[in-house]
């Protein structure tokens, strides 16, 4: 029998044009615990919907032990979904929000028989009550609420609520559970006794659970193989060790954990530079002085002494504060360009402090830009005015009114207003990470296009902002129609 019981090919979702779900394809191993992760709006939930049923993607296939599963109603999906908010039964008590699947279920009677046209026909009974008894019972047994049968459900915890939700899902037993943010409600100890819960419940059944959550620690306890999604694709797929130690990219190093990201260049194979340090690193195959992003772990920094001969650069020491196992330090190192570091260590320092750092070469793990300028189409509107996203920027140029043109604009010569209205568009921030000594963002404009912005101010996830480019920041490009080259 293959492998696979769910395969997910080339799925993407629309609402009223907007994608959510962008081209996605996936893979899910029958007995593994899946975990889709991304910050909200990532589409995570969308496409567990879609592998519920309760949603149809715009394109593509799902298929489930091989079978296209895409437009079947839910109630035909062996697939049984546990939602945040628990959708129990308020007039039922607990035995009868358990059993309510069960005692609308059917189950063969019999052998299957020849009918008269020569047709083989099998007939059907419902769970009769004796059944329907010992399956629910097992289900709070496992769920370990075996005396709360007779309770109303708006009289127990958060917790046991949660466990009366996951215990109906499994009672039917479905080949693959969907759990959507099941534990967002929870309190943070609850949340973290469930966790142990929700992966002794896996081992234990053996079935394959696919799981909805923003939150990382999570995530990395929980899961066996770990989705990263963003803006409605895909970054990365690993286990817990491989998305935290080889990230794929800046995104998933900033979402999954503490990290440091930098701007650097690969100088040439197993050496990058960043601020006007050389470090030796373990990567090559880059182009020789090709602009990167650097990612550096907290917990891979060590502080030694200045004058130490492993000393790589020299730093001051902003803050220190102990964190239980380790302090965490913040320090500004030397260089072309100071970058404030986050250091986890087990050495106490003050601030004002000179110190030494020390990263082992393995430990600078060294990503791909991308993308290293904004570009996109536009159109001359009249003399020096170009028209792009739906907005009309003053530019330097001579060509005619019409012309097509490739408009070219540096990160850092974007300009962002704190209101929308003193821009020439507006725009909404979709992304921030912290790169050392500035922000880096990506602002989507209404029109979809996707801005990368440098800059110094720190502005929150969902502002709206204005964007200005000065007219002798935007570099223009003549497009010429095939049929003229």
């Amino acid at each position: 029998m293959d492998d696979k019981i769910i395969e997910i090919k080339n799925v993407c979702k629309s609402y009223s044009d907007k994608p959510v779900v962008k081209n996605i394809s996936l893979s899910i191993r029958r007995g593994e615990f899946v975990t889709l992760l991304g910050p909200s709006g990532c589409g995570k939930t969308t496409t567990l919907r879609m592998i519920a049923g309760f949603e149809q993607p715009t394109s593509g296939t799902i298929l489930f032990n091989g079978e296209d599963i895409t437009t079947l109603p839910p109630h035909k999906r062996n697939i049984n979904t546990v939602f945040q908010k628990y959708a129990l039964f308020p007039h039922l008590n607990v035995f009868g929000n358990i059993a309510f699947g069960l005692k609308m279920k059917t189950i063969p009677d019999g052998e299957p028989k020849t009918d008269k046209n020569g047709k083989t026909v099998q007939k059907m009974r419902h769970l009769n009550k004796a059944e329907i008894n010992d399956k629910v019972n097992a289900a709070l047994k496992m769920v370990d609420l075996e005396d709360y049968g007779h309770r109303a459900v708006n009289s127990l915890s958060g917790g046991q609520q949660q466990r009366v939700a996951i215990a109906r899902a499994l009672v039917n037993e479905p080949q693959v559970l969907l759990l959507d943010e099941p534990l967002g409600a929870l309190d943070l100890k609850m949340r973290k006794d469930m966790q142990l819960e929700l992966m002794q419940m896996h081992k234990q059944l053996g079935i394959t659970f696919v799981y909805v959550t923003h939150d990382q620690e999570e995530a990395l306890t929980m899961s066996d193989t770990i989705v990263v999604m963003k803006d409605g694709e895909i970054q990365q797929i690993g286990n817990p060790t491989k998305v935290y130690d080889e990230p794929a990219n800046a995104f998933v190093a900033d979402f999954i954990g503490e990290s440091n990201i930098l701007s650097g260049t690969m100088v040439k194979d197993f050496c990058v530079e960043i601020s006007g340090h050389r470090f030796e690193c373990v990567d090559k195959g880059f182009k020789f002085n090709e602009p990167i992003d650097v990612i550096i772990r907290p917990e891979d920094i060590k502080i030694v002494e200045t004058d130490d001969k492993n000393c790589l650069v020299e730093a001051d020491v902003l803050s220190c504060v102990f964190k239980g196992d380790h302090y965490q330090v913040t320090a500004l190192t030397y260089g072309d360009e100071r970058n404030e570091i986050v250091i986890h260590d087990n050495v106490e320092v003050n601030a004002g402090d000179k110190i030494g750092l020390y990263i082992k070469p393995f430990d600078f793990h060294i990503m791909h830009k991308s993308r290293l300028i904004n570009e996109l189409e536009g159109e001359i509107w009249e003399e020096n005015v170009v028209q792009m996203c739906d907005g009309k920027f003053p530019c330097v140029s001579s060509l005619e009114e019409g012309t097509k043109v490739r408009v070219k604009v540096d990160f850092d010569d974007v300009e962002l207003t704190d209101d929308e209205e003193d821009g020439t568009i507006g725009a909404t921030i979709i992304s921030s990470i912290y790169k050392g000594s500035y922000w880096q963002y990506i602002v989507r404009t209404d029109t979809y296009y996707d801005f990368f912005v440098d800059n110094d101010y720190e502005w929150s996830i969902g502002d709206r902002v204005g964007i200005k480019i000065a007219p002798d920041k935007i570099l223009l490009e003549e497009v010429r129609d095939e049929q003229e080259v």
